[in-house]
């Protein structure tokens, strides 16, 4: 395993990289700086060791990024677009390599690693198209010989704080649409994955370097001081966050009391109703990718199936089943379903919810447990399990970001979509029918109240051509597809005047 990812690191050109920070081709760090270590959950071995920025390598950064700003700004943006396009190329050069990395130094599943880089070079591919599309609206002005529009001018640094469960994913969400808007961006990512960054931050800078282009315009820092640097700095008229909702709202007020901008992608409670109605064969292996798929830990993941009661014990019977037949193991090993959790935190962060659960009333139809032995010798892994509960458990309305689903019974579809409604979060949801009606009422101004809302799909999943954020307190955020794109802009309305006079608006005179 080791030889194989060294070889992996050695493909992406990081095996010698060992910096706290990079403005582009240039990486950096102090030979005395501190330093995080990457261990991988696979197996629990040392990946790499990675320093950490410093407050000066923080104003290095930052000084480089206003002065790349000037610069970028001022370009085409079908000529920013074009190198985005480029990045999504070396992104599919890169893919296999990549994904590989994500797979090991996170733990989700080989595929899921393939998956993430896949969303990354297609978030490329919608931006190229957006690098001529960033369309403003011309208005009728009320006064004659006026013309009314307006425009979107790009903001300035973006700063990107990003999670483990997405290493490289929701990064390039991020960093393709600020780019082609005309900013620069400042990365830091999350301290539990540091190599998949530098990966990224060297595959991107390449491109820019063989376009000619000056340093600054992607800049990476590792660390986790380097957050409230972001947070509290006016330098950074947007901060893009990842990650729970506790941490959420620590950065929303930083970033709001200096009226700086934010998009928050925090916490969710998913639920997916399953009705009478629905497929039941279509309706398992949605509910169990859904809650097992990346061991639990995507934000979209399915914590609830809130069932009808006409058919809750033959669909707990098929889910108990299905649950017996997943394999647990090394994620780069595509014959698992389940990886390991990202570290033994994690582990203890679940086991606590299942006491937890047990002690409110829970009844587990699935035992959980922590894995031990040869083949989980990272002590990172752990038995998905599902347990029977009532949605008023307060283990129920929090995120426990491991494979833990809890079933709920329904009367009637009112009632569920009370049930799926009734949590703090409001990311995604589903409901899985073949009734028309239901599907609509779901749907509709008084169904779910999520950002997300899927029928007869999972709640994971989300293609990048839709905007993707929550509601409540999952931060009310929007990246990726749609017009998220008008997040990391500003808007200026012109009035051009071609009249040779001056006529004011309500009608007002002025005489002098």
């Amino acid at each position: 395993m080791k030889k194989n990812i060294s070889s992996v690191l050695k493909n992406l050109g990081i095996q010698e990289l060992n910096p706290a920070y990079s403005t582009g081709k240039h990486w950096s760090g102090a030979t005395d700086a501190k330093t995080i270590d990457s261990f991988s959950p696979v197996d629990g071995q040392k990946i790499a060791s990675i320093q950490v920025a410093t407050a000066e390598d923080y104003e290095s950064v930052m000084k480089t990024a206003e002065s790349a700003f000037q610069f970028w700004r001022s370009l085409p943006a079908p000529k920013r677009g074009d190198m985005v396009r480029q990045f999504g190329d070396a992104l599919r050069a890169a893919k296999e390599d990549l994904g590989t990395l994500v797979s090991y130094e996170m733990g989700k599943s080989l595929q899921e690693g393939f998956g993430e880089v896949q969303e990354m070079i297609d978030i490329c591919d919608f931006a190229v198209g957006l690098s001529r599309q960033l369309y403003g609206l011309t208005m009728h002005s009320e006064r004659p010989n006026h013309r009314m529009y307006e425009q979107w001018h790009p903001m300035g640094i973006v700063g990107v704080i990003s999670a483990f469960n997405f290493p490289v994913a929701v990064w390039s969400w991020n960093t393709a649409l600020a780019l082609v808007c005309g900013n620069v961006c400042v990365w830091k990512p999350s301290s539990k994955t540091p190599l998949c960054a530098v990966a990224c931050q060297h595959i991107l800078s390449k491109v820019l370097a063989d376009n000619e282009m000056p340093e600054g315009i992607s800049n990476l820092l590792i660390g986790n001081a380097v957050g409230d640097m972001i947070n509290n700095d006016k330098r950074i008229p947007l901060v893009s966050f990842t990650g729970s909702t506790r941490i959420g709202r620590t950065v929303s007020t930083a970033v709001a009391s200096r009226f700086g901008r934010s998009i928050l992608e925090l916490g969710g409670n998913n639920a997916i109703i399953i009705s009478k109605d629905a497929d039941l064969d279509m309706s398992i292996i949605g509910a169990v990718f859904g809650a097992v798929g990346t061991a639990g830990q995507r934000c979209t993941s399915t914590r609830r199936l809130i069932i009808q009661e006409d058919i809750y014990e033959e669909f707990k019977n098929r889910l108990v089943k299905a649950y017996g037949q997943l394999r647990i193991g090394d994620p780069l090993d595509q014959h698992h379903h389940v990886g390991p959790l990202i570290d033994t935190a994690a582990v203890d962060m679940y086991s606590k919810a299942i006491e937890k659960g047990i002690q409110e009333g829970a009844d587990f139809v699935v035992e959980g447990g922590v894995l031990s032995g040869p083949n989980y010798s990272s002590g990172c892994y752990v038995k998905p399990c599902v347990a029977a509960v009532e949605n008023h458990y307060e283990i129920v309305q929090e995120e426990t970001f491991a494979p833990i689903l809890y079933l709920i019974k329904y009367k009637t579809l009112e009632e569920a979509i009370a049930l799926q409604n009734g949590v703090p979060q409001g990311l995604s949801s589903a409901i899985m029918t073949l009734n028309l009606r239901e599907a609509e009422q779901f749907l509709s101004s008084s169904g779910s109240d999520c950002g997300i809302a899927n029928v007869n799909i999972g709640t994971s999943g989300a293609e990048i051509g839709g905007a993707f954020g929550g509601e409540k307190e999952t931060g009310g955020g929007r990246e990726s597809g749609s017009d998220a794109w008008k997040g990391y802009m500003r808007r200026q309305t012109n009035t051009i005047n071609y009249a040779n006079t001056l006529p004011l608006a309500q009608g007002i005179k002025f005489d002098l």
